[in-house]
């Protein structure tokens, strides 16, 4: 009896665990997912890819993206409760690029992808994906709070 009674609670548990994650996934949208084309003042072309790769998310401009021609234009990312968070210098030393940037861990979920020019302290143009996308860190955090 002991051992049907422990897989009853093992079939409840995951049945909640997963529900609980179906909960919590709503409204967010999956794993690869393309913004808007960028606008603003500077940043008029391109779009943004969002992909995972071993359990990070990245992002990628797409190849019609031009980086603005100002001094430092960089990778600002905006939540959906409107944290900004600035991230990597899209032009490096010389002709190199980060076309491709890893999202920190401490950001949970992306609506908005900006191009922010830290000398001018300006927003040249931002996208928006067409649902905020939660981070695997986010989800991360999700699964281990339902399994407590």
């Amino acid at each position: 009896m002991s051992g049907s009674f422990r897989s009853v609670r093992l079939a409840v548990l995951s049945a909640v665990i997963a529900v609980g994650l179906l909960s919590t996934t709503s409204g967010f949208a999956a794993d690869a997912h393309t913004t808007s084309k960028f606008e603003g003042v500077k940043a008029n072309s391109g779009t943004v890819k969002h992909s995972r790769d071993a359990g990070k998310d990245m992002l990628t401009w797409s190849d019609d993206y031009k980086i603005p021609d100002t001094p430092a234009p960089h990778w600002q990312v905006v939540d959906t409760k409107g944290n900004v968070y600035l991230l990597q210098q899209q032009r490096i030393k010389g002709e190199k690029q980060n076309r491709t940037i890893a999202v920190p861990s401490y950001v949970k979920d992306i609506a908005k992808v900006q191009v922010w020019c830290s000398f001018a302290e300006a927003l040249l143009g931002e996208a928006s994906f067409p649902a905020p996308l939660k981070t695997a860190a986010a989800e991360r955090d999700d699964m281990m709070l339902s399994s407590r």
